[in-house]
């Protein structure tokens, strides 16, 4: 049985690392590309920087799941790694917001400090999803559990994600810095209620020899269903992240430089009341109808909401009241899409563990952050290609000297915004076309993959489950 405390310092202490998570992902590059001069040589390096620590931070999350099934500490199985990973993590957040060189020497500041990034934060993502399917089996308390972290992850995410718009707009150097320390702090803070209120479930490979490297891809490649699930993960998170990642530009694009912040904030708050709604709501759905069947009603809202985004402006009225309901189907979609793959990807820990009698929640969990990082440095090269090929990422440096002047003190807020709303009058409708299609097109392409490899090839539906289930408890039994 989960205990309270347990349950509720787990799910609260999400909040914290999706915020920090939040700043950087979201972020970060626009940070660079809105405070910082660099030549679209200097800005494309720094996105193959991001693309290759990615692609390594993917690979490296396996392996800290190896790590820490190997490690045997007093304190517990996953509590030192979170504990360390946040403490490092928080203090590089700040430096990748404070520190400016300028030029080829913000791009190799950038560089380390971005791998490091991604090292740390993998110790303490790692060992806190680690934790989740070791605290309960149990299918009901499984999903309650997720629910509420669900919601404590949208707290995090949406405070970041729909405040910080609204306050950088001809302030963005300064912003910028104060926001990273603030969450960097609050970071910390959260994952210490997780430290300190959870109380870890006991091992459960206790006298089983230590795993290798080589045993990591020999427990991937023997469960099918992970690869299944891993797959399909990795497509609909290239699509879910693409409308946030380029979103800002498309508002400060399609409605102006000060007014699009604001929107971007509207639009976030979509995102949080729809995801809350998703999250809260899937316990519930999950009681009344199957996972493929959630899935399904998922992805054809999805389909609904982006055909009409594309829309906006060619047919339907680009006003905020529409954009904002269109805003909140599509994240309500890929708010329940997402909790339903979370699920899925939990659920292969069983499946492996009833088939060769072994039981990796570090190394199968890290499938989950495998997948994620994988389809942010595929994010990050798709995004760099939109904003180069549509000649958005030459304009916004226009409006990215302003903002280094403001932080100088040698031109005034009102300044920055009108002369950057005067840059942004001169971009052609082809270039913003370019930018819708990125947004609008690829989201359902990859998503759409991500729904027909799980119709297809995952087998692990409630039924199945509740066998593994069983079966393991024979198996204890005898």
């Amino acid at each position: 049985m989960l205990d309270k405390k347990t349950k509720w310092s787990y799910c609260i202490g999400a909040t914290g690392r999706d915020a920090a998570y939040t700043l950087v992902s979201m972020f970060l590059l626009t940070y660079i590309q809105y405070t910082m001069q660099l030549s679209v040589v200097q800005y494309a390096t720094i996105s193959f920087i991001v693309i290759i620590c990615l692609i390594w931070d993917a690979f490296n999350d396996p392996m800290m799941g190896i790590i820490i099934e190997n490690a045997h500490l007093k304190a517990g199985k996953f509590k030192p790694w979170i504990l360390l990973g946040v403490i490092l993590n928080a203090i590089d957040i700040v430096c990748l917001f404070a520190i400016r060189p300028t030029g080829w020497a913000f791009v190799a500041f950038f560089g380390v400090g971005y791998l490091l990034w991604g090292m740390t934060y993998t110790m303490n993502d790692i060992a806190y999803w680690g934790m989740l399917p070791s605290l309960t089996s149990d299918p009901k308390q499984r999903n309650i559990l997720i629910t509420l972290q669900g919601i404590f992850i949208c707290i995090g995410q949406f405070s970041v994600a729909g405040l910080l718009p609204d306050m950088v707009a001809g302030n963005a150097v300064r912003a910028y810095r104060n926001a990273a320390i603030i969450i960097a702090v609050l970071f910390i803070a959260f994952q210490l209620l997780t430290f300190f209120g959870v109380t870890e479930s006991p091992r459960q490979d206790d006298g089983e020899q230590s795993l290798a490297f080589k045993d990591m891809f020999r427990i991937f490649l023997r469960n099918d269903q992970l690869i299944v699930s891993g797959i399909a993960l990795l497509f609909f998170t290239v699509g879910q992240n693409l409308l946030f990642m380029i979103g800002m530009n498309f508002f400060y694009f399609e409605f102006g430089y000060k007014e699009g912040g604001s929107l971007v904030f509207l639009f976030t708050v979509m995102y949080g009341v729809a995801t809350l709604a998703s999250q809260a709501s899937f316990a519930a759905l999950a009681s009344k109808f199957s996972r493929m069947q959630l899935l399904k009603g998922a992805i054809l809202l999805i389909y609904l909401g982006y055909a009409m985004f594309f829309l906006v402006g060619y047919g339907i009225p680009k006003n905020v009241v529409v954009i904002n309901v269109i805003g909140f189907a599509i994240f309500f979609a890929q708010g329940l899409f997402n909790m339903v793959m979370i699920v899925m990807v939990n659920n292969t820990i069983e499946y492996d563990q009833y088939r060769f009698g072994e039981r990796h929640d570090s190394i199968i969990s890290a499938v989950r952050s495998f997948a994620v990082k994988l389809a942010s440095a595929m994010n990050q090269g798709l995004v760099t290609l939109i904003l180069i090929i549509s000649g958005i990422y030459a304009i916004s440096q226009n409006i990215s000297n302003l903002e280094i002047l403001k932080g100088k003190g040698e031109i005034s807020g009102e300044e920055v915004l009108v002369q950057a709303d005067s840059f942004i009058a001169t971009t052609a409708s082809a270039q913003k076309l370019i930018l819708r299609c990125g947004i609008v097109l690829i989201p359902m392409m990859t998503i759409t993959i991500a729904y027909t490899i799980l119709k297809r090839k995952y087998i692990i539906d409630e039924a199945k489950y509740e066998e593994l289930l069983a079966g393991q408890k024979e198996r204890s039994i005898c």
